[in-house]
């Protein structure tokens, strides 16, 4: 039979004739027949599969060959052995020099028939390995894509283990190489589409085996970051980056532009070849990279980088704008390098010659992509102009050409220019100070970091944003004989009045060093906060006390007016109080004790401990943008933890008191849920039955700060090796320990107890786990009886007559967050905000909160960055989800500041009062003249500094110019105007051009 179809394929009868024929013997092969005569049809139609000179030829040796797979699988799997396929992919198949380039499709179409054979896993082995020596072998694009459509059909061949992340390194390096052959388009849209093939393996592996991803671009960078002479890499690179999931992208770009074994001169190349791939159509997030990229060399004040690159690459940029395809992504990466570079015109100059000719091309285009374009790019112009004014020669031409087209107002302008700053990112710290044109966008100046002094920097930043005791630190007197606090009122005076982007604060370093800390060594942030307001608290505290200009308050008692007036100012801003009780539970008798603290170090519970259910003494509240109003159910308070409250069994949990509650965020429309996460919601506190355990619980690792002031409320047990010596019972007997706030201090400082000593290790570990913060939280505070009715007739606070406890509001101002797994290392940075009272002066009669203004909504409250020399605008969703993205960065010190009440209300009125009658603190005469002098020494060093850029000289050669496409747009009627889709891609083979 195998004589008889070779016959009737070679013969010169027509192709129906052949075909009914063929037919014939196709259907007389699905019937049985013996081994010898399947072999030589398997025979005969491999080599018209794989030798066949015409199409046809190999449809019917394709045809044949399914058959004999699907009727005769048993010979099939003999003939489709392991040697016989190590024989094709390492000899080929054919006559020496004429070797067949069908193998990997053969071999593709014969493995769906031996899926299920004994012999697929030896198969399936040796393709593992053959794959991966084909790629180091470096094949053309057309096989490459072979075999990738070999491995995404049959995944069980892709290599495993190292060999699958050497697979990944040797196919980047192939795809670094592919190059296209033909200046057609059919030819080019072929080879795209062999690219995408190949990179679509890439993101099939990496999408199960995460673990690939990182090294792949590592493998990618060394390939575009090389320096030697040779032919630069394919732009179908860019096809790999494209896959590479968004939400790395800030960790990949910080370790990037942080890793000190990259030269300036690798980086430059590297970042160079990336804004040409600009060039790769069809690719997605290009443009997001390398925006990223060029924002992370701005972090790490990569200057000389950003500018030698801009000049060299913004021309190619802005030609790309000529072509619909990857116009998008050009347009912006020509934005934010205009946009960003601020300290000079020239990159903006390098294109006045060609925008007039640019915006006729894209006005004669008349499409949606060109109006918008045009309207964006016209809107950049502008805000050239805004920056770089007095060139009204050059300017004239571009003026004209854009005259039509809509102009910015200046607020816009602004925004843009200070949105796209260098000196406003949210990356990692570069080790050294360069000189910087200005302070950032936001007004706010940072602080250099003097050898891992990122954990003093982040703690000084949240003291400075507490406006309160900022105000009352610059309002210090001259000679106040507090050398600490002069020292800390110097560098918040320099911080309010500099003209420089970031100051040292080296003196202050020096003054207020722990002397256990090790120079140059990461330390504990919380640890230097608990010895600096200690330090600053003893130093007032012995004699030398701060001058007092907040007057008493008429409505002061003698007994309130002492306790107020002896307090120092650390006190008054960070102190609070606690009682600590301790029940014996044999004779029932109670002990107490009343402590100060300036913050409260909570504990993580253990893993096994149910933190849901209520545990603490009143519901502390997590709420939204909104107005606090007085409870009005009163059975959401309890006078005592003790109260009607059995004593617990061994086997029980803790018993229950009055709950810590939360109170999430709630969008518009949406249906109130008492527990939602870990939060415990208003209508749940309102019962005190429901927090009795019965709520659903999140994770074990979901956490939220009130579900640690539970924790740290909840009454403890004293058994075992840690017995209470009762004094009346005159022995050891087991007790109950409970703490309860009397005295919430105006600034609460809340330290989240992450790092804990590990024995095996014997180094501290981080605890890494996630915890919600609330911008609004309500503390429970224990108050006098006396007082609590005095407030309940006020209408403040939640206190209700004749329960022991009432709340104090508090909105979240700081978060200071470590990045990093132990405290001896990673990196501080911290989120800040102004609070300022929510409500106006003074309580409306009726009982009812007003708002001042909307602005004074919790969410209308800017938020701010603080890491190191860098301050951007944040937001509090930036904070919320800062751990999500990063698991290693998380909140450590939180700083909430107190609403007017119960306890704050002669602070708050005195301050008020303060800030009527003085404004803004005036600086004494000594301090104003430093700050004069240092802000014209700064300016003088901008000008040596602008001297000396000009005797720049770059690493790399010039690019050429790259206006071949714009010129090949004359202004006439035969031209379309580069890519456009009245076009169809272009005249003059422009779109090959674009393509490479």
């Amino acid at each position: 039979m195998d004589k008889i179809l070779e016959a009737v394929v070679m013969s010169s009868y027509p192709n129906n004739v052949k075909q009914g024929l063929v037919r014939r013997v196709i259907e007389a092969a699905k019937q049985p027949m013996d081994s010898e005569q399947c072999w030589s049809m398997l025979e005969l139609s491999t080599k018209l599969y794989l030798t066949g000179d015409t199409k046809y030829k190999r449809e019917v040796g394709k045809e044949v060959l399914e058959v004999y797979g699907h009727y005769h699988p048993e010979e099939f799997e003999e003939f489709f052995n392991v040697r016989f396929l190590l024989s094709l992919l390492q000899e080929g198949y054919g006559p020496l020099g004429k070797r067949s380039h069908y193998v990997l499709d053969y071999i593709q179409l014969g493995l769906q028939f031996v899926l299920d054979s004994p012999s697929a896993n030896s198969i399936f082995s040796l393709l593992r390995i053959e794959v991966l020596r084909k790629v180091c072998e470096r094949p053309s694009p057309k096989q490459c894509a072979k075999i990738s459509r070999l491995l995404t059909q049959h995944p069980q061949c892709i290599p495993t283990g190292k060999h699958q992340l050497l697979f990944c390194q040797q196919l980047i390096r192939c795809i670094g190489q592919f190059q296209c052959a033909s200046e057609g388009e059919e030819e080019i849209m072929e080879f795209l589409e062999q690219v995408n093939k190949v990179s679509g393996l890439l993101q099939r592996i990496w999408r199960t085996q995460s673990s690939a991803i990182l090294p792949s671009l590592k493998e990618l960078f060394t390939i575009i970051s090389s320096t030697e002479e040779q032919e630069a890499p394919s732009n179908a690179l860019a096809s790999v980056v494209q896959f590479v999931p968004l939400e790395l992208m800030d960790g990949i770009i910080r370790n990037l532009t942080n890793d000190d074994s990259i030269t300036d001169v690798q980086m430059m190349m590297a970042i160079g070849r990336m804004i040409d791939w600009v060039s790769w159509p069809l690719g997605k997030n290009i443009d997001k990279w390398i925006i990223a990229l060029l924002k992370g060399l701005a972090a790490v004040k990569k200057f000389s980088i950003l500018i030698e690159v801009t000049l060299s690459k913004i021309e190619k940029v802005f030609s790309k704008l000529l072509y619909p395809i990857v116009r998008e992504g050009a347009l912006s990466v020509l934005q934010y390098m205009l946009l960003s570079f601020q300290h000079s015109h020239e990159a903006f100059h390098l294109l006045l010659p060609h925008i007039p000719r640019l915006v006729a091309s894209l006005k004669k285009e008349d499409s949606n992509s060109a109006t918008s374009s045009l309207e964006q790019l016209a809107e950049l112009i502008h805000c050239m102009f805004f920056r770089f004014p007095g060139f009204p020669d050059l300017y004239e031409p571009v003026l004209e050409a854009v005259k039509a087209l809509p102009i910015p107002n200046e607020d816009r302008i602004k925004h843009l220019l200070g949105q796209n700053a260098w000196t406003s990112q949210k990356n990692e710290l570069a080790c050294f100070y360069p000189r910087l044109a200005s302070k950032s966008e936001t007004g706010k100046i940072g602080l250099i970091n003097l050898g891992n002094t990122c954990y003093m920097n982040s703690i000084i930043q949240s003291l400075f944003m507490a406006s309160d005791f900022r105000h009352s630190v610059l309002n210090l007197t001259e000679g106040n004989s507090q050398p600490l606090m002069t020292k800390l009122q110097w560098l918040f005076a320099f911080l309010e009045h500099s003209q420089r982007p970031a100051i040292s604060p080296e003196s202050f370093l020096s003054a207020s060093w722990p002397p256990w800390f090790t120079p140059g060594a990461q330390q504990d942030c919380s640890e230097y906060l608990k010895y600096l307001l200690d330090r600053l608290h003893e130093e007032e505290k012995t004699g030398k006390r701060i001058y007092q200009k907040l007057k008493e308050s008429s409505l002061m008692s003698q007994a309130v007016e002492h306790r107020y007036l002896n307090k120092t100012l650390i006190e008054k801003m960070f102190g609070g109080k606690m009682m600590t009780k301790i029940r014996c539970l044999k004779c029932l008798n109670v002990s107490s004790r009343e402590e100060a603290f300036t913050d409260l170090s909570l504990a993580f519970p253990p893993s096994d401990r149910n933190v849901c259910g209520s545990t603490s003494i009143l519901p502390v509240e997590e709420i939204g943008p909104q107005f606090i109003e007085p409870p009005e159910n009163a059975g959401q308070l309890m006078g005592s933890p003790w109260i009607q409250r059995k004593v617990p069994m061994p086997s029980d949990h803790a018993a229950p008191s009055v709950s810590v509650e939360t109170l999430g965020f709630q969008e518009p429309g949406q249906a109130t849920n008492p527990i939602r996460g870990n939060d415990v919601g208003v209508d749940a506190a309102k019962d005190p039955l429901s927090t009795s355990g019965e709520q659903a619980c999140p994770p074990k690792d979901s956490r939220s700060v009130p579900d640690l002031i539970n924790y740290f409320l909840s009454p403890e047990r004293l058994t075992a090796e840690n017995k209470y010596h009762c004094e009346k019972c005159a022995s050891l007997q087991d007790a109950e320990k409970v703490a309860e706030l009397t005295e919430g201090p105006h600034y609460l400082i809340l330290t989240l107890l992450r790092f804990s000593f590990d024995p095996r290790t014997m180094k501290r570990k981080k605890i890494l786990d996630n915890v919600s913060i609330p911008v609004v939280l309500k503390l429970p505070i224990l108050a006098a009886p006396e007082e609590t009715e005095e407030v309940c007739r006020r209408g403040k606070d939640g206190a209700v007559p004749g329960s022991g406890f009432m709340t104090v509001v508090y909105d979240l101002c700081s978060v200071v967050v470590h990045s990093g797994i132990s405290s001896e290392s990673g990196h501080y940075y911290c989120y800040s905000r102004e609070c300022t009272d929510i409500l106006p002066h003074g309580q409306p009669r009726d009982g009812v909160p007003k708002p001042a203004s909307d602005k004074q909504l919790d969410f209308e409250i800017q938020w701010y960055l603080f890491n190191d020399t860098r301050v951007s605008f944040s937001s509090f969703e930036s904070v919320s989800n800062v751990t999500s993205f990063f698991p290693k960065d998380t909140a450590y010190v939180l700083f909430y500041r107190q609403r007017p009440g119960r306890q704050s209300c002669l602070l708050h009125e005195a301050l008020a009062e303060a800030g009527r009658l003085h404004g803004e603190p005036s600086l004494h005469k000594d301090l104003m003249e430093a700050i004069s002098k240092d802000n014209i020494l700064f300016l003088q060093e901008q000008e040596k500094e602008a001297r000396n850029r000009a005797a720049y000289i770059s690493a790399l050669p010039k690019s050429p110019l790259w206006w071949r496409d714009l010129d090949r747009d004359k202004d006439d009627d035969s031209s379309s105007g580069g890519c456009s889709p009245a076009a169809g891609g272009g005249g003059s083979g422009s779109f090959h051009g674009l393509v490479f």
